[in-house]
């Protein structure tokens, strides 16, 4: 069983910046492709992006492309995401994902609880 804790969100001013961190418990963490996810109120889920095991294919929504940049450490058990140039449409439940495989296609295997990002207008 794979324990995610995500960290970094908060409230920011529209055209800021904000770096989520996601600490996995897994010793072989470096087994996993990861996700980052958001859900905003009355919305479905989605991707934001993705990372494969070692960090050399990497995957972003259109709507985030440019603005944010996913990144893991192995070492530290730990996948972040950038966030820059924030907008409005981007106030949602952040949550990172974990799948045990080479592929950072769904499905996923394990979920964090989330960390909130509110960006204000």
């Amino acid at each position: 069983q794979v324990q995610l804790v995500e960290s970094g969100g908060g409230l920011v001013q529209a055209g800021g910046s904000l770096r989520l961190s996601c600490a996995a418990s897994e010793r072989t963490f470096s087994s996993y492709a990861m996700g980052w996810f958001r859900q905003a109120p009355g919305k479905e889920r989605e991707v934001v992006a993705a990372i494969t095991r070692s960090g050399g294919s990497t995957y972003y929504a259109d709507s985030v492309k440019g603005r944010f940049t996913i990144s893991r450490d192995n070492a530290k058990n730990t996948v972040y995401l950038r966030m820059n140039s924030l907008k409005p449409e981007d106030t949602a439940l952040y949550y990172c994902a974990a799948r045990r495989s080479a592929s950072y296609y769904p499905p996923y295997d394990y979920w964090g609880q989330g960390t909130q990002v509110t960006v204000s207008s």
